[in-house]
């Protein structure tokens, strides 16, 4: 009888567990309704211009003109001068708008009220036209001459951009030194260190953290601003297009030559301006913005069906 059990009780099968569960992934239809939608409008837009009266031969022959060069060349020449007053002068400033002297705080706040308040158009427009009301210009010993051979198209579009971005560059940087913890300053001065020597060894290097991402953001805006200059006759990308459009017949071509131009120009720059907020990013962040690369395989990945747990 022992041995007819124990064969009996080896013999019998374990209880079967509990059922596998079986995860069902959830279901974007959105996604594919959205990305559907998307492709739609963007064929009927291409669709729209194949059947327009364009001649598309001219973009290609005229894109690598000499003109076209010129002007590019020109832009980027007056986007980095332009910058570099705006950069200089908006720091001064800032630094005039924080001081404690009211005559110099509110010399610089009416200054960022005036260029701030008044369109790019209009102040270039206003520095082109000066020469209607100074005949001359007189600087003393320095310099004197007619005001209409100082003023000339460049000195216009330089001092109407530059002027214009100093503005709005003093509240980039106002932003960034009203961000550095007052006690640094205090401590800098506890150890004998004049306010000039506070701002440039202490409290600059740690407002830039804020400082540089947007001034990267107003490099980008200030490529596209020069198209204005071409109303005061400066000879820049847009107005070399023009004066190609006209001559040749094809003006509509030459303007979708003057936006790849800039659209090539400006996505250089953005991805320049994304890899320096990356770097000023660190130590203010846990974990660094994606890279582009890495933002296309997550897009890529939300488009896979996950595989099933079993």
């Amino acid at each position: 009888m022992t041995d007819i059990k124990k064969t009996e009780a080896a013999d019998a099968t374990p209880p079967a567990g509990p059922e596998a569960l079986k995860a069902i992934p959830v279901r974007h239809y959105g996604r594919y309704v959205t990305a559907l939608v998307a492709i739609a409008a963007f064929v009927a837009i291409v669709y729209a211009f194949s059947q327009g009266k364009i001649n598309w031969d001219a973009v290609p022959t005229y894109f690598f003109d000499d003109r076209i060069i010129e002007g590019v060349g020109q832009t980027l020449l007056l986007t980095i001068l332009s910058m570099a007053i705006g950069i200089v002068g908006g720091i001064v400033l800032a630094v005039m708008r924080l001081s404690k002297n009211p005559v110099t705080s509110s010399i610089a706040w009416f200054y960022i009220w005036f260029f701030r308040g008044t369109p790019v158009l209009v102040q270039l427009f206003l520095w082109f036209n000066l020469g209607l009301v100074f005949e001359f210009i007189n600087l003393g010993p320095v310099y004197k001459d007619e005001w209409s051979d100082f003023m000339t198209p460049f000195l216009t579009a330089l001092l109407g951009l530059g002027l214009n971005e100093a503005a709005y560059m003093a509240e980039i940087c106002r932003a960034g030194l009203l961000a550095v913890d007052e006690g640094q300053t205090e401590a800098s001065h506890a150890l004998g260190m004049s306010h000039g020597k506070t701002l440039r060894r202490i409290v600059i290097p740690q407002a830039m953290r804020v400082i540089v991402p947007p001034t990267g953001n107003e490099v980008i805006n200030m490529l596209k601003t020069t198209s204005l200059v071409a109303a005061v006759q400066y000879y820049e990308l847009l107005r070399n297009a023009q004066d190609i459009g006209q001559t040749s017949g094809a003006p509509v071509e030459m303007l979708f030559v003057a936006a790849a131009w800039y659209l090539i120009m400006t996505s250089v720059l953005s991805v320049g301006q994304f890899y320096l907020e990356r770097y000023y990013a660190r130590g203010s962040s846990r974990s660094l913005p994606p890279t582009p690369w890495q933002k296309v395989k997550t897009t890529l990945s939300t488009f896979r069906r996950p595989e099933v747990a079993r």
